[in-house]
């Protein structure tokens, strides 16, 4: 199957990362952990139908120890003299070497079975493929702990493009990318709130133009920070590390772990699943005269997809909505919220076979940091996954605008202050889908509020030095003139006596208060309240020498930034797309010239 284009690089891993997590281990017997959490080897799949003992005596089945006609019946039933010739007595030492037989043929059974499935469990471990969390400079921070003493949990899930093994390659085409450095194609960060209420999903475009931290790879060799260039080049400098890494950076958000697959590892995964259901507004095939398309064809309505089909739906771009990556995205979330009901559904199926597929094909296909390196601990964190109701799931995008950086036409950045909002609130564990969480801890103490920002310690004014740029810039209304001097001159007026006005214009949607590190985020804060900014428009950023206000498309006149332009700061911003994982009636929009 060929690519979409000269590298074509799709959405593949978040689904099957999740798979692992959701719908397998939590239902196969044979790689799940003993009672007491540790992981020791368990029962093979066959153990339940002949590896359990009967009770031993009591019965008066005929034929079993302690019935009539078996060896230890009742002394008054009928019976062979035992072995001292006395009538009435039913060979109490006969009984006796009989239990012992039927003991010792039982341990056998059971230790047999016990070893059948330790070779397995351990045959499991011995798929799974690991890699270092963090290849970055920098540690990440600890988690805070909500009043309960919970903590959240967040996974960021990666689909490498690479095409590495014959099978990759038949299934990637691109022969120009045959061996060559695996690319991040598909990232997605699992947030798993510290109650297990609520999950959210939130998906970086594969072509985000940003800033890729130093990373030393496992060898020692070290990866210096990049200029501008695309997220998707992370994986490439010393493995999934520093895709991490680079998530960090961009968010400061805290990653627990990584799971990365392949293209195999999706077929695989699809075929274990048995299918995905997903729907087309109108018939699809993306495939045009210029052979660009994944060769996706399907009927308008809804089909149940695995295998490669599963593949080439995850990785249509060409077909989709408007033909860009990001119509890919959002069709790799409806796939995801799918899958989690299938998976979810199947959890009531006891067929072996196919839960032994699915263990295959997830261990195999993944690869994961050494804190998910064995099924038992797969199978604890599938645990956390199931916790979470399906409509509470929340997938999302980064949002996001067309880069205008020279280079870099057609690629995204972050929209500002919407990115900040949605990795703010991961951080500070709210939901995305703007709902309270359901669970409550009765034995745990009453909670203070949380306040939306740190306090800050006492900010002088006169002492922070705040640039103001025009950002008012759109196509159809063209700038709004001296909206950076009108503002510094407001600033001035509330004592920031140090605010000038910059030349400089880097159009933005919304107005942000940007910072370059820690030191300077309560001056950015202070900034904000002083002309009515909500705290979600202040964001750290590497670009910024000082406090940078950038007045935004949102904001072209007054001196006071407009109330209804603020947003709500308690659920993800429409530019997100938020999509439900309870939404059954998701289906995407099919690009002209590409239906049959």
């Amino acid at each position: 199957m060929q690519g979409e284009d000269t590298r074509e690089r799709v959405g593949h891993a978040g689904e099957h990362g999740r798979a692992g997590g959701t719908g397998v281990r939590e239902r196969d017997g044979s790689a799940g952990p003993d009672d007491d959490g540790e992981g020791s080897p368990p029962a093979a799949p066959t153990a339940g139908s002949g590896g359990r003992p009967r009770p031993l005596g009591g019965t008066d089945s005929p034929g079993r120890p302690g019935g009539p006609g078996g060896p230890g019946g009742r002394p008054d039933s009928p019976g062979r003299p035992d072995t001292q010739g006395r009538p009435g007595n039913q060979g109490r030492p006969g009984r006796r070497r009989t239990l012992r037989w039927v003991a010792c043929v039982l341990s056998l059974l059971i230790l047999g079975t016990a070893g059948a499935g330790y070779l397995y469990y351990e045959h499991l471990n011995g798929n799974i493929r690991t890699d270092d969390l963090n290849l970055g400079k920098n540690g990440m921070a600890d988690h805070r702990v909500n009043a309960a003493g919970q903590t959240p949990l967040n996974i960021l899930l990666i689909g490498s493009d690479a095409r590495d093994s014959a099978e990759n390659k038949a299934l990637g085409g691109a022969r120009d990318t045959f061996d060559g450095p695996p690319l991040a194609d598909v990232q997605m960060l699992v947030h798993v709130s510290a109650d297990r209420s609520n999950m959210s999903v939130v998906s970086m475009p594969r072509d985000t133009v940003l800033k890729i931290p130093e990373c030393t790879d496992r060898d020692g060799k070290v990866y210096e920070e990049t200029g501008w260039t695309l997220t998707n080049e992370s994986l490439s400098r010393g493995g999934p590390g520093c895709t991490v890494a680079t998530w960090y950076k961009l968010t400061g958000i805290t990653i627990d772990h990584f799971m990365q697959v392949d293209f195999a590892g999706v077929v695989s995964m699809a075929d274990a699943i048995g299918g995905v259901p997903v729907c087309v507004k109108d018939n699809v095939y993306s495939r045009n005269s210029r052979g660009q398309g994944s060769g996706l064809r399907l009927e308008a309505g809804t089909t149940s997809v695995k295998g490669e089909q599963a593949l080439q739906w995850l990785r249509t771009r060409y077909g989709f909505r408007d033909g860009t990556d990001l119509a890919r995205t959002e069709a790799q979330h409806m796939y995801m919220n799918s899958m989690v009901r299938e998976l979810r559904k199947s959890t009531k199926l006891t067929d072996p076979a196919k839960l032994r597929s699915l263990a295959e094909a997830a261990t195999s296909a993944l690869t994961v940091d050494g804190g998910l390196d064995t099924v038992a601990k797969l199978y604890a964190l599938a645990e956390e996954f199931k916790q979470v109701p399906t409509e509470r799931i929340t997938m999302t995008t980064m949002p996001n605008f067309y880069s205008r950086r020279p280079g870099f036409a057609g690629k995204v950045e972050p929209l500002q202050p919407d990115a900040e909002q949605v990795f703010r609130m991961v951080r500070e564990d709210i939901p995305l889908d703007g709902k309270a969480s359901r669970r409550t801890t009765p034995a745990a103490p009453a909670a203070p509020a949380v306040p939306s920002a740190p306090e800050d310690p006492a900010v002088v004014a006169g002492e922070i030095g705040v640039r103001v740029q025009n950002g008012t810039y759109t196509d159809e209304l063209g700038a709004a003139r001296g909206r950076a001097a009108e503002i510094a001159r407001v600033l001035t007026g509330k004592g920031f006596t140090r605010a000038t006005a910059d030349s400089r214009t880097d159009p933005q949607d919304r107005t942000v208060v940007f910072y370059p590190s820690a030191e300077l985020a309560g001056g950015a804060r202070a900034v904000a309240k002083a002309v009515g900014l909500p705290v979600s428009s202040v964001t750290q950023s590497s670009d910024v020498s000082g406090v940078t206000l950038v007045v935004g498309a949102d904001w072209r006149e007054g001196a006071t930034y407009p109330e209804d332009a603020a947003g709500d700061d308690t659920k993800a911003p429409s530019s997100a797309k938020p999509l439900n994982a309870g939404d059954t009636g998701a289906c995407m929009d099919v690009q002209p010239g590409f239906t049959w």
